[in-house]
Parts: C-alpha cells; sequence; structure tokens
C-alpha cells in the first residue's frame, strides 16, 4: 500500500509517501511545498492545488493522509490551515484517492508512544521507524511521515470506523 501523509500549511505542506507491506514501512518519497510569501492566498492556494495533483499523479498513492487542524491561539494560523486542509482534501478526492484523518495526539501516540512528544521526538522516530539515514528536513516533511506511518498503523481501524458511520 501507498500512503501520502500530509502536513497542511498555506507557507509550506509538508508530504511523505511510505510504502506499507504488513510491518515494514518505507519511505519512497518526502519534502515540502513551498508557496510565495506576500503573494495573494488565493494564488498560493492554487500553487498548492497544482502541486498536490501532480505529485498525486506521478505517485498515484492507495490514500492520503492529513492531520487533522488543530485550533490553537492563533486565529489567523488556523484559518489558513484550514483553508489548506480544503485545498488538500478537494484535490484527493478529485483524483479518487481516499482521505484519512488523525489529530496530532493520534500522530504523535502511534510513531513515540506519547501523545505529547516533541518534534524532535517525532523525527527520530520517523528515522528509525524508516530506517533513514538523517532526520527528515524541514519539519513538516517529517511530520508529514509520521503521518503516514500513523495510517499505516492505524488504517485498517480507521476504515473499519469510516464504514461504521455510513
Amino acid at each position: 500500500m501507498l500512503i501520502l501523509g500530509i502536513d497542511p500549511g498555506t507557507g509550506i505542506t509538508g508530504y511523505g509517501l511510505i510504502s506499507a507491506e504488513g510491518n515494514r514501512l518505507r519511505a519512497e518519497d518526502y519534502g515540502v511545498i513551498r508557496t510565495k510569501v506576500g503573494e495573494e492566498t488565493s494564488q498560493r492556494l492554487c500553487v498548492l492545488h497544482d502541486s498536490l495533483n501532480e505529485l498525486i499523479e506521478k505517485a498515484k498513492p492507495d490514500v492520503v493522509a492529513v492531520e487533522q487542524l488543530f485550533f490553537n491561539t492563533n486565529v489567523t494560523t488556523a484559518l489558513a490551515v484550514g483553508q489548506a486542509r480544503g485545498v488538500i482534501l478537494l484535490t484527493a478526492a478529485q483524483a479518487g484517492v481516499s482521505v484519512a484523518e488523525y489529530t496530532p495526539l493520534q500522530v504523535k501516540q502511534t510513531v513515540t508512544g506519547q501523545g505529547r512528544a516533541t518534534k524532535q521526538q517525532v523525527g527520530f522516530m520517523v528515522k528509525a521507524l524508516l530506517n533513514l539515514e538523517a532526520i527528515p528536513r524541514p519539519d513538516d516533511a517529517s511530520d508529514a511521515l509520521a503521518i503516514a506511518i500513523c495510517h499505516a498503523h492505524m488504517g485498517a481501524s480507521y476504515v473499519s470506523r469510516a464504514q461504521g458511520a455510513k
């Protein structure tokens, strides 16, 4: 199974593609999609859509796993991330790829064993679980790989919950 993990953002969106065969996980690709600071929001969202569309066409993932919005005290940031998430969900739906969503707590718990893990702990575990030579940089790419790993471990229960909700 190919899982494309996405860490949404308007300025930087992290992506991580992993293959999962049973308990064996392998990083296939990872990186970030950057948009230009100061550019109109609508243009930044177009860049995100087009770049993600290219990525999905090239990678042909079985599922896109996306981090759910964590609302903090910065409303402006939350709204921007929400807009990016909307573009990500739309792009996956247009490509016919199913979407799974996980909270930051679920991702950290699955990858590190604790829900309050730091970015450094998540990065270290991503490196270890995917047998990488170094922690993926920037953090957005590492976080996206962690989201994909989360789906690899929780995917069956996620699908069961989603089907049960129909």
